[in-house]
């Protein structure tokens, strides 16, 4: 069973994310109060513990990462993010969220990989669009449906 371990906001461009309890997702935009939230394919960035863990694993980080050290809005266990294709639905509360992208283009060297020494992001991060918006707490259940099963509903 997959679940959000993590919800992050930045009020400001070039800040780390904060954890948060719980966000209000806005349909079309994302993650309301975050600097990065806007129409497009990227209106809310998720990262896998699974990747996390393999990050430090294979750089015996010696700085503490902490939940928004990669930019990212949602931290999901669980679910390899980045295996999931395009079209897949994840839907946690009264949110659905649609994967639009997967890994993203990264400025060389990006703030991120400047302050953490490497970046995660373009590799296994995937964004996901605002379908239905509504509030998102840690710990709760994520249900993952791809397009396949969707189109059978």
């Amino acid at each position: 069973m997959a679940k959000v371990v993590s919800i992050n906001i930045s009020e400001k461009k070039g800040t780390a994310k904060q954890p948060v309890e719980e966000a209000r997702l806005v349909e079309n935009h994302g993650v309301e109060g975050d600097a990065h939230a806007g129409p497009g394919d990227r209106q809310v960035s998720l990262l896998a513990l699974e990747s996390y863990r393999r990050f430090k694993k294979q750089n015996m980080h010696r700085h503490c990462l902490k939940y928004g050290s990669f930019g990212e809005n949602i931290i999901t266990e669980g679910v390899e993010l980045h295996t999931l294709p395009l079209g897949t639905q994840l839907r946690t509360g009264e949110t659905v969220l649609e994967v639009s992208k997967i890994g993203k283009e990264c400025h060389a060297p990006c703030a991120i990989a400047r302050s953490v020494g490497s970046c995660i992001m373009p590799r296994e991060g995937i964004f996901a669009s605002v379908i239905k918006g509504g509030v998102i707490k840690k710990g709760e259940r994520v249900e993952i449906f791809t397009a396949e099963e969707l189109r059978r509903e």
